[in-house]
């Protein structure tokens, strides 16, 4: 697949234990992270943000090295090219469980074997047979082995991103800084209040949501044509019924998941998978004329 839509990786963090007035380092870095630019500011001692800095580069780079669609080396990608993937990493293993949780409890509107369909459309070629592709029930996962069904290829784009949020998170939080704001296209939060605001294709900025110690992401199927299609695709065919949804949740990667599935959930059925998935918060739901529906 090649690049479509460009993501802005900022990741901001001051360490917990030190006075303002010894903060007197600040470790940057900026470069390519999961397709997108990306930049890290840490501000505290030499001593603290250095090692931080370093382990959360790693972070990301083990993060691509696993579900990137775009490195040819990827686990991933070698997954799609030969159907299957012995010894997955723990990391393969945890997300593909995380997906198949939101694919149960959003009645199946969640499922990365989308993939063929979303490059027949890219391609604009006829997707009729890549439709026939879809099936989560085909994807086989244990500790020897993830194999798919023939022809099948995963995409891990509506999880992966919030899957390095909480993996970056995680590495400053034991380095110890605890005022923290990741922002992988997803964002998760240690202390706050943040108040990150809420953007849809059509609208613009529509609101502002408060976010402390917990996850929030945000899905756009209109943020990216495929043709006359959203690039979140219906494994059933159908067109989303949100223009934009914001989740807040206890980790990113089930914010990420959670999202992207709800654009294609009615109004009715929302309550009904936000039971199913405890982590979740709150739900902002926005629709094709900018009405805000809150769950």
């Amino acid at each position: 697949m090649t690049q479509t839509r460009r993501r802005f990786l900022a990741i901001a963090a001051s360490f917990a234990a030190v006075p303002v007035a010894a903060r007197a380092s600040t470790a940057a870095w900026t470069g390519i992270a999961l397709g997108a630019e990306a930049s890290i500011t840490l501000d505290g001692p030499a001593s603290r943000t250095k090692p931080a800095l370093d382990d959360a580069i790693a972070a990301l780079r083990q993060t691509e090295q696993m579900f990137s669609l775009f490195d040819p080396a990827s686990d991933l990608v070698r997954l799609n090219q030969t159907g299957v993937l012995s010894r997955p990493p723990d990391e393969m293993l945890n997300i593909l469980a995380l997906a198949d949780q939101v694919h149960r409890a959003s009645g199946g509107r969640f499922d990365p074997t989308v993939q063929p369909l979303w490059q027949a459309l890219a391609q604009v070629r006829d997707p009729s047979h890549a439709a026939t592709l879809i099936g989560w029930d085909r994807v086989e996962r244990t500790r020897a082995a993830i194999r798919l069904g023939d022809e099948q290829a995963l995409t891990l784009n509506g999880i992966a991103q919030g899957f390095a949020t909480d993996r970056v998170q995680a590495v400053l939080r034991r380095h110890g800084f605890g005022h923290t704001l990741v922002n992988i296209g997803e964002f998760a939060a240690d202390g706050g209040p943040w108040r990150l605001g809420i953007a849809d294709p059509e609208q613009g900025i529509v609101l502002t949501r408060s976010l402390t110690n917990g996850a929030m992401a945000t899905s756009s199927p209109g943020a990216l044509r495929l043709g006359a299609h959203g690039h979140i695709l219906d494994p059933k065919g159908h067109a989303a019924h949100w223009s934009t949804v914001t989740v807040q949740a206890q980790s990113a990667a089930l914010a990420d998941a959670a999202s992207t599935a709800l654009c294609l959930a009615s109004r009715s059925d929302i309550p009904q998978i936000k039971a199913r998935l405890p982590g979740l918060r709150q739900i902002t739901a926005i629709d094709a004329e900018g009405n805000i529906a809150t769950f």
